[in-house]
Parts: C-alpha cells; sequence; structure tokens
C-alpha cells in the first residue's frame, strides 16, 4: 500500500528572514494615474499591506493556527500531493473533497472544515500540483484530467469507496471531470459551474444579459493574467518568484476584483486572511508552477462530456461568470440549485456559513 505521511507545516526561520529583507529592500513603482482599482492595485495600498507583512503579521502564529488540521503527503503518478484530511466525530461520516483554485489554496477552506466535520463530513482538501506544499511536476501533463484521476487515487488510497467532489475555480474544472469518470464519487456540488451561452441565442432574458454582460467584462478588464498564464508561465514566474510584493499584488488584485467586497478586499477578508493565501505561494515559490495549470488545461476550461452525477450548484452573485441554471443544464444533471444572497468567487473564504449550509443541504441528497 502506497505510503501516507503524516506532514507539519515548518517553515525555516531563514525563510521568513529573507522576506522581512526582501520587503524592506522593495524597489517600488511610481503611484497609478486614476483614483481607483482600474490601473491595478494602487500603490499607497500596496505598501500599506506590504509594511503589514513585514512588521505586523505574525506567520508562526498562522502556522499553528493552520496546523490544528490533520495534514499528509502522498506520493500519486511521481508525484507528492499534500493534504487536509480532517474526519468527523461521527460514525457514519460521509467522504467529501474539496478542490482550491487559482489564486486560491488550502487556506480558503480554513473556516468550513470544523463545521462540515461537525456535520458529518469527513473532509479532504488536497493541495492542487504546483501549488503550496505539493509537489512541482516537472513534466508536462499534470492538467485537470490527470488531477482528476490523481484525485479519484487518493480517496481510494485514503480508503473511500463512496465519496463526494467540491470545487471552484480550477477545482470546479476538477470536480467537473470526477463527475465524468467513472469512479466512487456519487454526487458533486460546486460554487463555480462551467457553462457557455447556447448556440443561436437570440433574444436573452435579463439574467442571460447579465451573464453575456460579466462575460464580456472579464474578456475586456479581467483575463489579462489568464493570458500571460496560459501561454508564458515561466517567464512571469521570475517576477512572481523573486519578488514578494510581486506575489502579494498578483494575487490580492484578484480578492479585490473577484469577491463581494464593496469596493475593497478588507471588507470581507481580514488582512492576516489575505496573507495567508499570499504566503502559500510566497512560502512555496510556487508563482510559476501554479501558473502552469493554466498553460495545461486553460484551453479546453470546462470542455467535456455531460455530467450526469447529480450536481448542485451554489450561485453567488459576485462570482466572475454566474451563468442562469438554463445554461448549466445543457452541461450537468443539476439536482440541487440555491441563489446566494451574498459573496462572490471566493465563497468557502466569503461566506463559510452559506457555503457550510448549502453543501450540506445539497450532500443530504445522496449520502
Amino acid at each position: 500500500m502506497a505510503l501516507i505521511a503524516p506532514f507539519h507545516i515548518a517553515v525555516p526561520d531563514d525563510d521568513l528572514e529573507d522576506l522581512q529583507t526582501r520587503l524592506r529592500r522593495t524597489r517600488w513603482p511610481e503611484a497609478e494615474c486614476v483614483d481607483d482599482w482600474s490601473q491595478g492595485i494602487p500603490l499607497d495600498y500596496t505598501r500599506e499591506l506590504a509594511t503589514y507583512w513585514a512588521e505586523q503579521y505574525d506567520w508562526r502564529a498562522r502556522e499553528r493556527a493552520l496546523n490544528r488540521f490533520d495534514q499528509y503527503t502522498t506520493e500519486i503518478d511521481g508525484l507528492d500531493i499534500h493534504f487536509i484530511h480532517q474526519r468527523s466525530p461521527h460514525a457514519d461520516a460521509f467522504p467529501l473533497l474539496i478542490t482550491h483554485g487559482w489564486p486560491g489554496s488550502i487556506v480558503e477552506f480554513q473556516k468550513i472544515i470544523e463545521p462540515l466535520t461537525e456535520r458529518g463530513f469527513d473532509v479532504v482538501c488536497p493541495s492542487l500540483p504546483g501549488y503550496g506544499f505539493s509537489g512541482k511536476p516537472t513534466r508536462t501533463g499534470w492538467g485537470v484530467e490527470r488531477i482528476a484521476q490523481a484525485w479519484q487515487t487518493l480517496m481510494g488510497r485514503l480508503g473511500y469507496e463512496r465519496w463526494g467532489a467540491q470545487g471552484g475555480d480550477w477545482g470546479s474544472a476538477v470536480t467537473t471531470q470526477i463527475g465524468r469518470n467513472e469512479g466512487g464519487c456519487v454526487a458533486i456540488h460546486t460554487n463555480m459551474p462551467i457553462a457557455r451561452p447556447p448556440k443561436g441565442l437570440t433574444d436573452p432574458t435579463d439574467e442571460e444579459k447579465a451573464a453575456l454582460a460579466a462575460g464580456a467584462h472579464y474578456g475586456t478588464w479581467e483575463s489579462g493574467y489568464m493570458r500571460q498564464q496560459s501561454t508564458r508561465p515561466q517567464t512571469l514566474g521570475y517576477g512572481l518568484v523573486d519578488s514578494p510584493v510581486g506575489q502579494l499584488a498578483w494575487i490580492v488584485e484578484k480578492f479585490w476584483a473577484w469577491t463581494d467586497c464593496d469596493g475593497h478586499p478588507e471588507n470581507v477578508l481580514s488582512r492576516d486572511e489575505l496573507l495567508d493565501n499570499v504566503m502559500f505561494y510566497w512560502l512555496t515559490a510556487s508563482g510559476a508552477s501554479s501558473a502552469r495549470l493554466y498553460w495545461e488545461s486553460f484551453a479546453n476550461f470546462g470542455g467535456g462530456s455531460y455530467v450526469a452525477l447529480p450536481t448542485g450548484v451554489a450561485s453567488f452573485p459576485k462570482e466572475i461568470g454566474r451563468p442562469p441554471r438554463s445554461w448549466c443544464e445543457q452541461n450537468y444533471n443539476i439536482t440541487h440549485w440555491a441563489t446566494m444572497p451574498r459573496g462572490g468567487h471566493f465563497a468557502a473564504f466569503e461566506q463559510p456559513e452559506l457555503f457550510v449550509d448549502d453543501v450540506a443541504a445539497f450532500f443530504a441528497s445522496v449520502r
């Protein structure tokens, strides 16, 4: 049987000292030429956040908080995979695999793991290949399909024969692929359903018009990161791996754009929470390796056959795309749909109670 080894986050002091030195020696650009975020994350806020990171943020306290979860590594298809495996106190617990995306990490799930275990779920949260404390692929081929197969291997290795899967962002693509595969997964849930407008759409409803407008906005103003990461991730990686402020800015801008934050990310997440997530990229030097998933799979994002498994959808109002249910039903066997009152792309991080309630309600129908 393949080895599953306990894992404990223990960042060397030298790495933290190096971070401090780099933050102090940041070479800053001039300020933006506008009074908002339309040219990117503003200089004043970036400096303020970087100063907090250097002088007040306490990684050791955050590290201890993350280490309250049971963590492990195991080798799958030649790559070490890091994952949280938190068992429920309930004897009849239902196994649930939850997958993050970019620019997120398992940090997103800190506020939902314990509530889910209390409600009768064994929770498994792996770090994507090239992300966080998982290994970094050294050859091409680690796209969505291979990750989905690896996650199925992981669940089998943990002894689960019947389980559910949940995901958003890349986690949605992986979860959707799991739903297509034969295996132990019996139902899937996503907070970012993958769907496109139906062919020949000529008289869109108001809901469809809103979805089309969101897609156009993304293509015009939000997709620059995607075009870079899906074409030249290596070039981008030099800056992200060398500059902590560069990595911070690359990520935090998306938390401004994609959260339901009324104009500022700290309206929904604390500075410590934002920096916890940035640290998973900085400490593991994964700016390039995480971006390569776009090179591997973005051209085929969401492509594939119909998902016949029961599918639950939590539709949050500030999600990037927000496709209507009618579009999603072309791709999924939707048996549960919840229109959420608030929340955005990082649903578990932003609105943990809403997220947990909906996941529990959906999987109650299949467990």
